[in-house]
């Protein structure tokens, strides 16, 4: 294949990848080099370079580390357990459900999804209020009620993400399962497996793909989710629901120091490629 064959065959995505260099490339390789300075927002006359500083001090900061683990555990529960299970669990009952109720329940769903997410933010916030509907029902069931984003905040707002995220799942495994042959479910119930080993050993390992690229995706969004949260709790009380967003927020808009809060989004961007490394592995080695 000679040169002018392989530039002719790259001439059609040529405008595409100008654009993404321009518009995403660009500003990553931006982002990285304000990373290694001290730039400030306030104060400051011109910015110098500081190397791995701002690293070192993400390392050895308390409130940076709490927003790791809240971060992790945000993404496990809304995102890994919350809206990959629930997804499922509504794509296979839908499967067996009436049109009637396949209808309304996917409406709904869907109807949660494609809310803005300040919207949710605040219907969510509405739900978990002292004076919300969740105290409302629990005190009709004459239940104890308590306030909900002060005792809990971060289940709050992982119970928030779940709810507004849930329908991707389920539309990527509705579609995932009308692909499973009828033939092989039948053929297994045949035999005697029951409801449950007919999930394990033949549902889950034929949608296998599925739940790892559904997994990849959710898993993105979630570490990147910043509206829901700053709406519902602002990251508090206090930091007990300070995520890496909105601690990267604090520090680089609220502090000025546009240096270190773009060193803290820069390893987020790392954990976000690793989370995708890992499930692309995943997903390689099933090919």
């Amino acid at each position: 294949m000679t040169r002018r064959t392989t530039a002719l065959r790259a001439l059609p995505i040529a405008p595409a990848t100008i654009i993404m260099v321009l518009f995403l490339a660009g500003p990553i390789a931006y982002c990285a080099y304000i990373a290694f300075t001290d730039l400030q927002l306030t104060g400051q006359a011109e910015s110098s370079f500081v190397g791995f500083d701002n690293f070192r001090a993400a390392f050895e900061d308390d409130a940076f580390l709490n927003a790791v683990r809240l971060t992790l555990v945000f993404t496990f529960l809304s995102s890994i357990v919350g809206q990959n299970t629930l997804g499922l669990a509504l794509a296979a009952l839908m499967q067996r459900a009436s049109k009637p109720v396949r209808t309304v329940t996917g409406a709904v769903v869907v109807t949660a999804w494609v809310l803005p997410e300040v919207v949710a933010g605040f219907l969510l916030y509405a739900f978990f209020r002292r004076e919300g509907t969740l105290n409302a029902i629990l005190d009709w069931l004459h239940l104890p009620g308590q306030n909900w984003l002060f005792t809990l905040p971060i289940l709050a707002v992982s119970f928030a993400n779940v709810w507004r995220g849930t329908a991707f799942s389920m539309l990527v495994y509705s579609a995932a399962l009308s692909e499973i042959p009828k033939e092989v479910t039948e053929a297994a119930e045949v035999d005697g497996a029951n409801a449950w080993q007919r999930l394990w050993h033949v549902t889950l390992p034929m949608i296998r793909r599925s739940i790892g690229t559904n997994l990849m995706l959710n898993t993105l969004q979630t570490l990147s989710v910043f509206g829901l949260i700053w709406v519902m709790t602002r990251g508090g009380p206090g930091n007990r629901s300070q995520t890496l967003p909105l601690f990267m927020y604090e520090q680089a808009f609220q502090k000025s120091m546009i240096g270190y809060g773009t060193a803290v989004a820069l390893l987020l961007l790392v954990v976000g490629a690793l989370f995708s490394l890992v499930y692309m592995r995943l997903l390689r080695s099933e090919a």
